[in-house]
């Protein structure tokens, strides 16, 4: 056959496909994300929400609660260490959009911080007639004085770029600028940036990321940057970062050939250099003139061998050649065993910081390099919840520690350079823990994995059947879901202690397959065709509490967002008769379009190409697909936001429109801002947490 009658025969079946999706999807204007026929429908849906669900005295009392948690004055701040400055960004009372503000490191310490505001993003907002959500700031090291601010029209991933001076507290005049686009920009000195945007046609990936890095220089047009690396527009998006040290600086240049793979370059002499690392590498940082490298497949490499989640240390050099003696330049720095595995890693100047899993619990180790011997020093701090790393002190080697579970309120430790660690501040419960335990079960799902989930109830809950129980889960592109304060990923500030625990509920941590709380295999074991292993391991768990008696169906109610969205819709649709109510939040559900809406394409590696023969196995769970007006599924309350431009509201609109039009109870909310995570307001993420629980308590009691 000749290539142009193959050609003709793809074409004809690529047309065909699309005509059969037009033809069987009735929603599909409802991707038109602003269109004058969807925000009608979406007007008329959230007020059929708020008439059954916001008028009951329930739902006020949930919201108070809500709004007191998130509005906390002594909530734990996320901070950043820059010289003798911790900064933070605050929401509350007269700044619903925000102070990005700061204290000096003693006062921060002294436990009543003096703060300074920085950069007012409510007067902003009012002054530029722009409801500006604050997105971060980076400064240039050592003196941190040149920042770059990022802010976002509505709160989606698309930012706005800024150049501000910390010292004057204002934006440069004809300083740095980037219009609105998902750039990527890093400092490589306080002339000169390294750039990734939206440069005009041909400059975007599929996935809607930038394909062209640059170099530019100071009071030169952006047009007149030089381009070093330029990508397929298939890939996923082009980086690139500039690591400073006294054993000499490191330029590298990544290009994200899928959500999971990368091809890195050192760019050295105005040249790209390949660096001969496996492709689903990470680099983690530089010390001391080498990358700190996390592997997560087993590598083999001039002589060195290295275990699946180890973490290595290597000069570029030696990963620019094929000399025999380059494994002699590669050290391991620690590799993870059975029940441990590597969950993060924090380069600082005087050592590296690793934040291991055991069994789903954080742990921190301090490495340090005695005369060429990595040590290692355990920190301690407490062992049953989630450590993260907030900030470090570069030149003394000190840094700040926050640890949180199910039942602490988020407490931030300082430790110093002798390792010592010692609470700097507490924030305040917003619940009584003391009235609740945590129990950790494995159970097996249906392929015989041992999957492990965590239960936060009363101490005196009785076991039968008939416990208001909400499970939360996600599953998906290698996330951790570990205990916290919020019981979930999103910041709650312990609003569902309140909302939930303190009402007679039970709640659940589900730790599927598809996350990263056992390594890259554990994510790796739910990727593409085998997806439907975390919707078993979930259906697992809420079988599990049922032969338990902590809960049974009709008292069951399950949580997910995003990727979670997407597993709570398919397990809707796979075992309806295991739920009594379902919150589906920013979601992923039509999985046969979900590639060419925006985002979309770049997660291709994580659920496959549905315009392949990836379709048979994806179509077998797509909920949106799988719908069908025979069936009872569970009351379902979906949210999301006009202004996610990460995943499309099209998804939580379509799935919405199809249950409503075959007679399924369906609650729905759509916030006309706040990106992908639903909300820029402390009110309006009040309010969206409290429609949740009114659902739930409406529906499992």
């Amino acid at each position: 056959m000749s290539s142009r009658s193959t050609l003709a025969i793809l074409s004809s079946v690529i047309v065909s496909f699309f005509i059969q999706t037009k033809a069987t999807d009735e929603n599909i204007w409802l991707e038109e994300v602003d269109s004058k026929k969807s925000l009608e429908w979406v007007k008329k849906t959230n007020e059929a929400t708020d008439n059954s669900l916001t008028s009951t005295p329930l739902y006020q009392s949930l919201y108070q609660d809500a709004l007191y948690a998130l509005n906390s004055k002594d909530k734990l701040p996320n901070i950043t260490q820059r010289g003798d400055w911790i900064y933070n960004y605050w929401k509350g009372g007269d700044n619903p959009r925000g102070l990005y503000r700061r204290a000096t490191l003693a006062s921060f310490t002294s436990g009543a911080p003096q703060w300074q505001t920085v950069l007012d993003i409510d007067k902003l907002s009012q002054k530029e007639s722009t409801k500006w959500v604050f997105k971060g700031m980076s400064c240039l090291e050592p003196d941190n004085e040149k920042c770059l601010v990022r802010l976002s029209p509505g709160g989606g991933d698309a930012v706005e770029v800024r150049e501000f001076n910390s010292k004057t507290l204002s934006f440069v005049e004809d300083g740095f600028f980037l219009e609105k686009s998902k750039s990527r920009v890093s400092w490589i000195d306080q002339d000169t940036l390294f750039v990734a945007t939206d440069f005009g046609p041909d400059s975007m990936t599929d996935s809607g990321y930038p394909a062209i890095q640059k170099i530019w220089q100071r009071n030169t047009r952006l047009e007149q940057a030089k381009t070093i690396l330029k990508v397929n527009k298939k890939a996923v998006s082009v980086g690139a970062i500039h690591y400073t040290s006294e054993q000499g600086d490191i330029d590298l240049l990544i290009e994200a050939t899928s959500f999971w793979t990368s091809n890195y370059y050192k760019y050295v002499d105005d040249k790209a250099v390949p660096l001969n690392l496996p492709d689903t590498s990470r680099i983690a940082g530089a010390y001391e003139g080498k990358i700190v490298v996390q592997l997560q497949k087993d590598w083999s490499y001039a002589g060195a061998s290295f275990k699946q989640g180890s973490v290595i240390l290597a000069k570029p050099i030696a990963l620019t050649g094929k000399n025999e003696q380059d494994g002699k330049n590669i050290t391991l720095l620690v590799e993870p065993s059975q029940n441990s595995i590597i969950e993060d890693i924090t380069v600082t100047s005087k050592g590296i910081l690793v934040i291991t899993l055991e069994d789903v619990k954080s742990r921190v180790d301090y490495y340090q390099d005695t005369n060429g011997q990595w040590q290692a020093t355990r920190i301690s701090l407490p062992e049953m919840g989630q450590i993260s790393i907030e900030t470090v002190n570069d030149n003394s080697g000190e840094f700040f520690a926050r640890y949180e579970d199910f039942l602490t309120a988020p407490t931030l430790y300082s430790i110093n350079s002798k390792l010592e660690a010692k609470i700097a501040v507490q924030q305040s419960a917003t619940f009584d823990g003391s009235k609740f335990k945590v129990e950790q079960y494995f159970t097996k799902s249906k392929d015989g994995t041992r999957v492990p989930y965590f239960v936060v109830m009363n101490k005196n809950t009785k076991f039968n059947g008939k416990n208001p129980t909400h499970i939360f889960s996600y599953g998906g592109f290698r996330n951790s879901l570990t205990p916290s304060y919020s019981g979930s990923y999103e910041d709650l500030n312990g609003a569902y202690g309140k909302m939930w625990l303190e009402r007679g509920g039970v709640f659940v941590l589900a730790n599927i397959r598809g996350g990263g709380e056992y390594g890259p295999a554990w994510h790796a074991a739910a990727l593409l065709e085998n997806r439907y292993k975390s919707f078993e391991d979930f259906e697992a768990v809420a079988e599990d509490l049922a032969n338990k008696k902590i809960t049974s169906a009709q008292h069951l109610g399950i949580e997910g967002r995003s990727n979670g969205g997407l597993l709570v819709g398919a397990t809707m649709t796979r075992r309806p008769e295991l739920y009594g109510a379902v919150i589906c939040g920013v979601p992923l559900l039509d999985m046969q379009r979900y590639h060419k809406l925006l985002a979309g394409a770049s997660w291709m590696a994580e659920f496959g190409d549905p315009d392949t023969a990836d379709w048979e196995f994806i179509k077998q769970y797509s909920p949106y697909q799988n719908l069908s007006k025979d069936k009872k599924y569970p009351p379902i309350f979906f949210f999301t936001s006009t202004r996610d431009d990460r995943v499309h509201p099209g998804h939580a609109r379509k799935m919405a429109s199809r249950m409503l039009a075959q007679g399924h109870q369906v609650e729905y909310y759509e916030n006309m801002e706040g990106g992908h995570h639903g909300s820029s307001t402390s009110e309006q993420l009040a309010k969206r947490i409290a429609l949740g629980f009114t659902h739930l308590w409406m529906n499992l009691k």
